[in-house]
């Protein structure tokens, strides 16, 4: 009946709440239905919800004006109990458990916190509890948030191997213009990253959430590049989430077709660990084509030009051209100083090697 087997869903605060804040039961009740549905059919699911600060803004009411880090903090502790409890309750009339992870970017930094989290997570899974993730907002930072959920439900749908990666959003998809204008319309399947849906894209935030369809397109076709198959989809419709899952389905959205090619789950977290990089290799243009070459290659150091930065072995590294231009991400094989000693030089062992390379 359904055409996957283990799915992330990401359902947005444009979806969960209404236009004062408040949670739209209904709504949530309507996606537990379909989640349950799904559950029944043999199907894992793991949950991304956004809605905790939307729903604490409604709840809360400071005495006197606070700093935009304080307020999201403040709204966010409330608005999480809200967030949850609704779910456990409405999962339990399914006969279902579900159970909250809270995370933060620098969770997914180390390799040692991204397994913890995955062992988790996959506990959870085998017995029988729903996972439910969110962002820890009362103890995040600005500088080390995630960009939005969208960023969040990619590392999870990576994290978790899942076949397919589903982003509920207030729009049927990707427009090839402005959602607005009748002459738009969506763009139904985008088969490869030379096409290019991202000039189509509007700026436009929702209310309450941090991310937009930019963001939504950059994820979803760096998760379809690590094959796994995305679907951005209209949470506001009846049945939607069961509906894009069945294998002849016609509703209206967006499908990402996936890479044929398989990703290690060594490289699907490197691939989303540019943010943590340590340092940067920098490589001159032989390196560089012998990298961009069909034939796995590691990197060498008779290729290196120059080392940044100060860092331990399996830090995450940058990879940079002659030009500036980052290539590639990939664990370091050494130390910095250890590394600066050996830049230029034969070496048994690369500077990074293939299997802990990911390329842009």
């Amino acid at each position: 009946m359904f055409q996957y087997k283990r799915i992330a869903v990401k359902v947005g605060s444009s979806v969960l709440t209404r236009s004062d804040g408040t949670l739209n039961v209904t709504r949530m009740s309507a996606l537990v239905d379909q989640i349950a549905d799904l559950r029944c059919n043999g199907v894992v699911v793991v949950l991304i919800s956004s809605g905790a600060v939307a729903s604490g803004r409604s709840e809360i009411k400071p005495d006197r004006k606070i700093d935009a880090v304080s307020a999201r903090q403040l709204y966010s502790t409330v608005g999480q109990a809200k967030l949850i409890n609704r779910y456990y309750e409405l999962f339990r009339e399914h006969n279902l458990s579900c159970g909250q992870v809270l995370t933060m970017k620098d969770n997914f930094g180390t390799r040692r916190n991204y397994l913890n989290q995955r062992h988790c997570m996959n506990v959870m899974l085998e017995n029988g509890v729903i996972p439910i993730v969110n962002e820890n907002d009362a103890v995040s930072v600005t500088e080390l948030m995630f960009t939005d959920n969208d960023e969040l439900s990619g590392l999870i749908a990576a994290m978790m191997s899942m076949d397919a990666l589903v982003i509920l959003t207030n729009v049927d998809g990707i427009y090839d213009g402005d959602p607005s204008s009748p002459d738009s319309k969506v763009i139904r399947e985008i088969t490869d990253a030379g096409q290019n849906a991202s000039s189509y894209v509007q700026t436009v935030k929702s209310q309450f959430g941090r991310g937009g369809m930019l963001t939504k397109c950059s994820i979803a076709r760096k998760v379809a590049d690590e094959g796994i198959a995305v679907v951005i989809a209209n949470g506001m419709r009846d049945n939607i989430l069961t509906d894009v899952l069945k294998k002849d389905a016609s509703v209206v959205c967006t499908r990402f077709r996936p890479s044929p090619k398989s990703v290690s789950n060594v490289k699907k977290w490197i691939s989303h660990s540019e943010g943590f990089a340590k340092g940067e290799v920098i490589v001159n243009d032989g390196a560089r084509d012998a990298l961009l070459q069909p034939k796995a290659t590691s990197v060498l150091f008779i290729g290196v030009t120059g080392i940044t930065g100060d860092f331990e072995k399996d830090d995450i590294l940058r990879i940079i051209d002659s030009s500036g231009r980052q290539i590639g991400v990939g664990c370091a094989g050494f130390n910095s100083e250890e590394a600066r000693k050996r830049i230029g030089k034969h070496s048994d062992k690369p500077v990074i090697h293939y299997d802990y390379l990911y390329l842009d």
